[in-house]
């Protein structure tokens, strides 16, 4: 939105010196300030990037994928609150302890899994997530288009998962979350990104698995934001 309240006001510019004064030229580049972009990511283990490098996780892959789309005089700026084993609760606590402004350009969210492993009443989730989704929008600068929630990976597809309790009660009680929270998305017009389906192939593509057996690697991270990517740029374009 902001390169395109710049491209409108050169537009009206050269319309102004046109109108004014034929002899004059205005350089389009003359007129191109700068962009910063701010991007927050709000999460779990699965945001960290548990088990991959800092740069492998999806928030810092999908901050990379948006330089290489954009001039590149602009600066994309990232911060990610998120930590292995956190809950909604444990999110929302560290939201409050943060001196955050609201001024971001880009928030995404993905939350839930630990609620669903430490196995946390499902009403927990179900208040808690609605708050969550408040911060993030009032983060974004109280603008709930530049807000992404992302469903949550299903860990039944991993060594981890079929050597830990039930795989099938996983996978059903993820739906269960991931239906919950897709379901509020599409009432509050929030936009939501389905990446669930990728981390189900984990076990006939153990490529898609980090080497603990248990969170996604690189490659799953990437599959993720070949499908943020387009949403993310269109947002804060």
């Amino acid at each position: 939105m902001k390169r395109l309240f710049q491209t409108i006001g050169f537009g009206l510019l050269l319309c102004m010196v046109c109108c004014n004064n034929d002899d004059i030229t205005v350089e389009e580049d003359a007129i191109t300030d700068p962009i910063t972009y701010n991007i927050l990511a709000l999460g779990d283990s699965y945001t960290i990037g548990e088990s991959v490098c800092n740069t492998c996780r999806f928030p810092e892959q999908l901050k990379d994928s948006l330089i290489s789309r954009f001039p590149e005089e602009d600066t994309f700026n990232l911060k990610v609150i998120a930590q292995t084993g956190w809950t909604t609760t444990n999110l929302i606590n560290a939201i409050e302890n943060e001196s955050l402004t609201n001024d971001y350009d880009l928030v995404t969210l993905l939350i839930g899994v630990n609620n669903q492993y430490q196995g946390k009443p499902f009403s927990l989730y179900e208040t808690e997530f609605p708050i969550l989704v408040s911060k993030a929008i009032q983060l974004a600068k109280n603008d709930k288009a530049n807000v992404i929630v992302v469903s949550i990976p299903d860990y039944a597809f991993t060594p981890f998962g079929q050597n830990s309790g039930n795989p099938e009660t996983t996978s059903s009680e993820i739906d269960m979350y991931n239906e919950f929270a897709e379901n509020y998305c599409n009432q509050e017009n929030i936009t939501y990104v389905n990446i669930t389906d990728i981390t189900r192939q984990g076990l006939s593509n153990t490529n898609l698995v980090a080497s603990d057996g248990l969170h996604p690697s690189a490659l799953a991270y990437t599959k993720f934001v070949e499908r943020l990517l387009p949403v993310a740029e269109i947002k804060i374009e």
